[in-house]
């Protein structure tokens, strides 16, 4: 039997591994919410606990494809593109859309990270991997979020914890 593949994303460290079994087959510094953990809608803040990938968006996209509202927009981030929005919240490449598993907690009603758009994906502001720095989501390197994305299926359960590794 196969072990099973899981994501852990570490808050205190801002570093998502990704297991199989005893083995951790990646990993790589990410960036998550600057106002710190939290599953209030409205937060901005990264949830906690037990997640599920639900969905896998961008397979085949171009790296810095540009996405809004889960879609590709047909622009490719370029230093002029950045330049002219700089305050858009870059979300680049590779999507993996969250959904809460522990109801009450991070799943349903005011806490549910799925219809808080909760995502692990690209980004462009790859000095700020490994300080908390989004709106909520989990974002990495573009290469990283491309190597993720090609080992995970749709039902990947994530763990989102805010100690450090054990």
């Amino acid at each position: 039997m196969n072990a099973e593949r899981w994501i852990e994303i570490s808050l205190a460290e801002q570093l998502l591994r990704l297991h199989e079994g005893d083995a951790v087959l990646l990993e790589a510094p990410v960036s998550t919410a600057a106002n710190g953990p939290g599953e209030q809608s409205g937060s901005g803040c990264t949830p906690r606990g037990w997640h599920v990938v639900r969905a896998r968006i961008g397979a085949g996209s171009a790296p810095n494809t540009v996405f809004v509202g889960r879609r590709p927009t047909g622009e490719m981030l370029t230093p002029e593109l950045r330049a002219a929005a700089p305050e858009r919240d870059w979300i680049l490449t590779r999507i993996l859309w969250l959904s809460g598993l522990e109801r009450g907690r991070n799943r349903l009603g005011k806490v549910d990270t799925m219809r808080r758009y909760i995502y692990i994906h690209g980004t462009p502001d790859e000095e700020l991997l490994g300080v908390p720095a989004s709106h909520g989501c989990i974002r990495m390197r573009n290469a990283d979020i491309m190597a993720l994305f090609e080992r995970v299926p749709a039902g990947t359960r994530v763990l989102i914890t805010e100690g450090e590794r054990g």
